[in-house]
C-alpha cells in the first residue's frame, strides 16, 4: 500500500512522515505516468459526426450526468442473497443466475512472451542485488520468528480438531448428505423413552459445534492481531489519500473554471463560426440536391414533350441521364423510389413507339406517288429514328422496311393494272372481276405498255429505296466512325498519361536535386497535357463563393453532367447534323453486320421487284400468250426486260436472276416455236419444190447485197417506187451468178432471221446456233432425199430427175455453203470464248454440203457414163462416118451442156465435162480393144479417127469448152 502510494500524480505536502520520506527518485523506480484521456470537446473539423456527443467536463461541470453516479464497492461485493461468502474474491459468483464460463482470449491483447519482460529484468536485477545485501546486513529477529512459528503450530493443531467437511469449498447444508454428516439425526429418531439421553446428545453436539466455532474465531482473531499494524496503516494511508484527492478535486475545479472562461472567450466563437460554416455548406448541398430533385421531377413531363415532337434520341438520353443521377446522387430518396421503374417502363414504351414510328415512316415513304423524284422523305425524322433504334440496340428494324417493300411492290403492280384497265373500254370490269382475267383480255400493245409502266415504276421505287437505305447506312457508319475515334482518343490519352508520369518523375528528380523547374523546361518544352492541367489549376476558383447561388451553379452543373456523356456533331450525306452520344454501346462487328444487312436489303428489293415481275409475266403467259408472239413482239418484250434488268443492276449493284431466268425460259420457248415454225415452213417449201430455176425478186437481191456489206440483218421494207423493179434471172452474190430455187431464197431469209434474232436476244445465241445447225442439216438431208434420192417424183409428181434438176440443186447447195463462213463469224462474235466449241457444227455442215455437191457431180458423170456404156457397147467400126453412135453421143453431150451451162459456173462445167470425157475415153478404149482396132493407120483406124475427130469437134464447139484439153490419144492401147 505504501509503495503503491508513491506512484500517485498528486503533489506531495511539506509535512510528510517517514512513509513519504522513504520515497527516493520516483522517475528512476517507476515508469512514466500515462496522461489522462482527453475529456475536452474536439474541435469541429467539418464533419458533423466528429462533433462532441459526450458531456464536456468544462461546459457540463455544474449539472448532473451519468458520470456522477457512484457505487459502493463493498455493497456490490457483499450480496445479501447469497447463503455464504466465498473465500476467493475473484471467483465469487455475481448473483444467483451467473455461471462461470471460460473467457476466450481477446483478439486485441497481444501474446505476452518472456521477451516482453527483458527490459524489466534488466532494471530489477540491480535492485534485487541491493535487496540481498540489505538482508545480509540486517538479519531478522530470532525471537519474533520463533514466537511466530510456535503460534502458527498451535493454530494448526487447533484447526485440525475441526472436521474436514467444514473446510471443503463446496460445503453447503442444502445437500442432504452434508447435512446428515454435520447433524446426525439418527441420535434424535429413537423412542420417547430415551428423551433424556437424546437431550444429552443434543447438548453434546451443540457444545461440540460451539467448540469448533470458538477455535475458528480464535484463529481469526489471531490472524487479525498479526495483521493489525498493516490494517491501521492502510486506514491511515486511506485518510491521507482522501485529503490529497480533495485538494486535487479543488485544483481540478479551479482549472475547469479557468478552462470554461477560456472556452467562452476564445473557443466558443470560433467553434460557432466553424459550425455555422459547416451548416451553411450542408444547406448549400441540400439546396443543390433539392434543385436536382426538382430537375429529376420534371423528367417525365420533359420526356412527354420530347416524344410529342418525335425527339426519341433526346428522350432516351434524358432517361439515361436521370437513371444515372438516381443511382449515383439521389439513391435512397424515398419520394423517387418508383421513378426508376417508371423510367424503365417509359423506355420500353419509347421502344414500341420508335418501332411503330419507323413502320409508319417506311409505309409513307414507300407508298407516296411514284413520280420521277428520288428525294428522301423527312430525312431528319429518319436519322433521328435510326439513332434512337441504334441506341436501344433494336438492330432488326430493317426487317420492318423489308416487309413494307414486299407489300408496296404488290400494290404497285396492282395499281398499274387497275389504272390501265380503267382506260380500256373493251374490258368490262363488272363482268370480269379478277384483275388477272382483266389483264389477260389486253392485246399485246396494251399489255406491253402496262409492263413498261410497271418497270418504270419499279425503277423509281428502287432508286427511292436506295436513297433511304444509303441514309440509314450513313448513320451506321457515323456511329462506327465515332467508335473508332473514341478508341484513338483513349489510346492518345494513355500515351499522354505515360508521358505525364515520365515528366512527374523528372520534376521530382530535379526538385530533389535542388533545381528550379523553369530551369529545366522552357515554355515550348512543357508537355501540352501538363500545360492544360496547369491552366486548369490556375483558372479554378480559390475562394469560397459569396452566396448560395454562386455555389449552387457549379454543383448543379456537376450533377447534371454526372452521366459523363460526351457528344460530337456529325453530318449525314443529306446535310442533317446530328449529335452522336458516346453511350451507344455497339461493337464494331455489330455495326458492320448491320451495314451489310442494310446493303443486302437493297439487293432484296431488286429481287422483290424481279419476283413480282416474273409473277406478272407468268400470269399473262398462262393462256400461251407469250408463246404466240411473233418475232418482232417478242424481241421488243425481250429488249424491255433486258433494259429493266440492266437498270436494276446499275441501281442495286448486283444481278437478280429470277427475271433473267424467266426471260431465258420464255426465250427458250420462243426459240423452240421460232425454230419449229421455220422448220415446218422449210419442210413445206421443199415438199412443194419442183426444182426449177426461180426468178429472184429485188427484195432478195437487196437482202443478199446487205449481207455483202458485212452486216447480217433484214433490210427495212422500202416504200413502193414509181417503177417496180423486175425480178432477175440470177442471184448476184459478190459478182457470181447463182441460179436458185424459191426454197433457197426463202431459206436465206430464214437464216438471216435467225442471225437477227441472236442480235436482238443475245441470251439465246447458243440455242439459235443449235437450231440453225439443225435447220441447215435438215435442208441438206431433205434436198438430197428429194433430188438424189428421187423423192420429188412421189412428193411433187415429177416425171424424172433431170440433169438440170441436179445442177440446180448443186448450185443451191453452193450458195448455202457460201454463207456458212459468214454465219459462223456472226455467231462467233456473240459467243463467249468457252462456247467456241459449238462452232464445230458449222464445220460439220460445210463438210456435209461439200459431200452432197460431190455426190451430185458424180451423179451427173454417172448419167453420162451409163449412156456411154450403152451406146459404145454397140459401136461398130464401119462406114458411114460419122457413125450413128457418135452422132447420138454428141447429141447427148450437147443436151447435157445445154442443161448445166447456165446453172453452173464455167469452171465447174469444164471440170464436169473433163470427167465425162474421161469416162467416154474409157468406154471407147474398152470397145476398141474388144473390136481389135489398133492405131496402125489402117482403114479401121481411119474410120475411128474420123469418128473421134467428129466427137472432138462437136464437144469443143460447145460454149465454154473450146479450150478443153480432151487428150483423145488415150483411147489407143499403148504398145509394150
Amino acid at each position: 500500500m505504501a509503495s503503491s502510494h508513491s506512484s500517485s500524480p498528486v503533489p506531495q505536502s511539506n509535512s510528510s512522515d517517514a512513509f513519504f520520506k522513504k520515497e527516493t527518485d520516483a522517475t528512476k523506480r517507476f515508469r512514466p505516468v500515462q496522461s489522462l484521456p482527453d475529456v475536452c470537446p474536439k474541435e469541429p473539423t467539418g464533419d458533423p459526426s466528429n462533433l462532441c456527443d459526450s458531456p464536456s467536463l468544462v461546459v457540463d461541470q455544474h449539472r448532473w450526468t451519468i458520470y456522477h453516479s457512484k457505487v459502493n464497492l463493498p455493497a456490490a461485493l457483499n450480496d445479501p442473497r447469497l447463503a455464504k461468502r466465498e473465500s476467493d474474491f475473484f471467483t465469487k459468483t455475481w448473483g444467483m443466475d451467473f455461471v462461470d464460463t471460460e473467457v476466450t482470449p481477446s483478439f486485441y491483447l497481444p501474446q505476452i512472451t518472456k521477451e516482453h519482460f527483458a527490459l524489466y529484468q534488466q532494471e530489477i536485477t540491480p535492485r534485487e542485488k541491493v535487496h540481498e545485501r540489505c538482508k545480509n546486513i540486517c538479519p531478522p529477529k530470532d525471537t519474533f520468528d520463533r514466537t511466530l512459528l510456535r503460534t502458527h503450530d498451535k493454530s494448526r493443531t487447533d484447526l485440525e480438531q475441526v472436521p474436514k467437511i467444514f473446510m471443503k469449498p463446496d460445503f453447503a447444508l442444502e445437500d442432504s448428505l452434508t447435512f446428515n454428516a454435520v447433524l446426525p439425526w439418527s441420535h434424535f429418531s429413537t423412542a420417547g423413552g430415551k428423551g433424556n439421553r437424546d437431550a444429552a446428545s443434543s447438548r453434546l453436539l451443540q457444545e461440540k459445534l460451539s467448540h469448533y466455532l470458538d477455535i475458528v474465531e480464535v484463529n481469526i482473531a489471531h490472524q487479525i492481531s498479526l495483521r493489525s499494524e498493516a490494517f491501521f496503516h492502510a486506514m491511515t494511508s486511506q485518510h491521507e489519500l482522501q485529503d490529497y484527492l480533495r485538494k486535487t478535486s479543488q485544483a481540478v475545479k479551479l482549472l475547469r473554471e479557468k478552462i470554461s472562461k477560456i472556452d467562452k472567450v476564445m473557443c466558443e466563437g470560433s467553434l460557432r463560426v466553424l459550425r455555422l460554416s459547416l451548416t451553411r455548406n450542408n444547406c448549400i448541398k441540400a439546396y443543390n440536391k433539392l434543385k436536382l430533385m426538382a430537375t429529376v421531377h420534371q423528367t417525365q413531363p420533359t420526356v412527354q414533350l420530347l416524344l410529342s415532337t418525335s425527339e426519341f434520341v433526346g428522350a432516351l438520353d434524358l432517361i439515361a441521364t436521370t437513371q444515372e443521377v438516381l443511382q449515383q446522387e439521389l439513391q435512397g430518396i424515398h419520394s423517387f423510389r418508383h421513378l426508376g421503374s417508371q423510367l424503365c417502363e417509359l423506355e420500353k414504351l419509347i421502344d414500341k413507339m420508335m418501332i411503330a414510328e419507323f413502320s409508319t415512316y417506311a409505309r409513307n415513304d414507300l407508298n407516296r406517288p411514284l413520280e420521277d423524284d428520288c428525294q428522301i422523305l423527312e430525312e431528319e425524322r429518319l436519322v433521328s429514328l435510326v439513332f434512337g433504334l441504334l441506341k436501344q440496340r433494336k438492330l432488326n428494324f430493317y426487317e420492318i422496311y423489308g416487309d413494307e417493300m414486299i407489300v408496296t411492290a404488290k400494290n404497285i403492280i396492282k395499281q398499274c393494272v387497275v389504272n390501265t384497265v380503267s382506260q380500256i373500254e373493251e374490258i368490262d370490269t363488272e363482268v370480269v372481276v379478277k384483275l388477272a382475267d382483266q389483264m389477260r383480255m389486253m392485246n399485246f400493245p396494251q399489255w406491253f405498255d402496262l409492263l413498261m409502266n410497271i418497270f418504270s415504276k419499279f425503277t423509281i421505287f428502287l432508286k427511292r429505296i436506295k436513297a433511304t437505305l444509303n441514309t440509314i447506312r450513313s448513320v451506321v457508319f457515323l456511329v462506327l466512325d465515332k467508335n473508332q475515334k473514341n478508341r484513338d482518343l483513349e489510346d492518345t490519352l494513355q500515351k499522354n498519361s505515360a508521358k505525364d508520369n515520365t515528366v512527374d518523375t523528372e520534376v521530382a528528380y530535379l526538385t530533389h536535386e535542388g533545381m528550379f523547374i523553369s530551369d529545366a523546361f522552357s515554355e515550348g518544352d512543357v508537355p501540352p497535357v501538363a500545360a492544360d492541367t496547369t491552366s486548369q489549376r490556375n483558372t479554378s476558383p480559390n475562394s469560397e463563393p459569396c452566396s448560395s447561388d454562386s455555389v449552387s451553379e457549379p454543383e448543379c452543373t456537376t450533377d447534371s453532367s454526372s452521366s459523363k456523356e460526351q457528344t460530337s456533331s456529325s453530318v449525314t450525306p443529306g446535310g442533317v447534323e446530328m449529335m452522336i452520344s458516346d453511350d451507344m454501346k455497339l461493337t464494331d462487328m455489330e455495326l458492320v453486320r448491320l451495314a451489310n444487312n442494310i446493303q443486302e436489303l437493297l439487293y432484296n428489293a431488286s429481287d422483290i421487284c424481279h419476283d413480282r415481275s416474273v409473277k406478272f409475266l407468268m400470269a399473262r403467259a398462262k393462256d400461251g400468250f407469250l408463246e404466240k408472239l411473233n418475232s418482232n413482239e417478242f424481241i421488243a418484250l425481250s429488249r424491255l426486260m433486258e433494259g429493266f434488268i440492266l437498270d436494276t443492276e446499275q441501281i442495286c449493284g448486283r444481278k437478280s436472276m429470277s427475271l433473267r431466268g424467266a426471260l431465258q425460259s420464255q426465250a427458250n420457248r420462243f426459240v423452240n416455236r421460232f425454230h419449229e415454225e421455220r422448220k415446218t415452213k422449210l419442210s413445206l417449201l421443199l415438199d412443194n419444190e419442183r426444182w426449177k430455176q426461180a426468178e429472184v425478186p429485188a427484195e432478195f437481191q437487196d437482202l443478199v447485197d446487205s449481207v455483202s456489206d458485212g452486216r447480217i440483218s433484214l433490210p427495212e421494207k422500202k416504200p413502193a417506187a414509181t417503177e417496180e423493179r423486175k425480178p432477175t434471172e440470177f442471184l448476184i452474190v459478190e459478182g457470181q451468178k447463182y441460179a436458185t430455187v424459191g426454197t433457197v431464197l426463202l431459206l436465206i431469209r430464214i437464216i438471216l432471221e435467225y442471225c437477227q434474232c441472236v442480235d436482238n436476244i443475245p441470251s439465246i445465241t447458243t440455242d439459235m446456233l443449235t437450231r440453225l445447225s439443225d435447220l441447215l442439216k435438215y435442208f441438206n438431208s431433205r434436198s438430197c432425199q428429194l433430188v438424189l434420192g428421187a423423192g420429188a417424183l412421189q412428193v411433187v409428181g415429177l416425171k424424172t430427175i433431170t440433169t438440170k434438176n441436179l445442177a440446180l440443186s448443186s448450185r443451191c447447195l453452193q450458195l448455202i455453203v457460201h454463207y456458212i463462213p459468214i454465219i459462223r463469224a456472226h455467231f462467233e462474235a456473240r459467243l463467249q470464248p468457252k462456247q467456241f466449241s459449238m462452232l464445230r457444227h458449222f464445220d460439220h455442215i460445210t463438210k456435209d454440203y461439200h459431200d452432197h455437191i460431190a455426190e451430185i457431180s458424180a451423179k451427173l458423170v454417172a448419167i453420162m457414163d451409163s449412156l456411154f456404156d450403152k451406146l459404145l457397147s454397140k459401136y461398130e467400126v464401119k462406114a458411114p462416118v460419122p457413125s450413128a453412135c457418135f452422132r447420138n453421143i454428141c447429141k447427148q453431150m450437147a443436151k447435157m451442156h445445154e442443161a448445166i451451162y447456165d446453172l453452173l459456173p464455167e469452171e465447174q462445167t469444164q471440170m464436169l465435162f473433163l470427167r465425162i470425157n474421161a469416162s467416154y475415153k474409157l468406154h471407147l478404149k474398152r470397145q476398141l480393144a474388144h473390136l481389135n482396132v489398133v492405131n496402125d493407120g489402117g482403114p479401121l483406124n481411119g474410120l475411128v479417127t474420123s469418128d473421134v475427130a467428129f466427137y472432138t469437134g462437136n464437144l469443143q464447139a460447145l460454149k465454154g469448152l473450146n479450150n478443153l484439153d480432151l487428150n483423145m490419144a488415150e483411147i489407143w492401147e499403148q504398145k509394150r
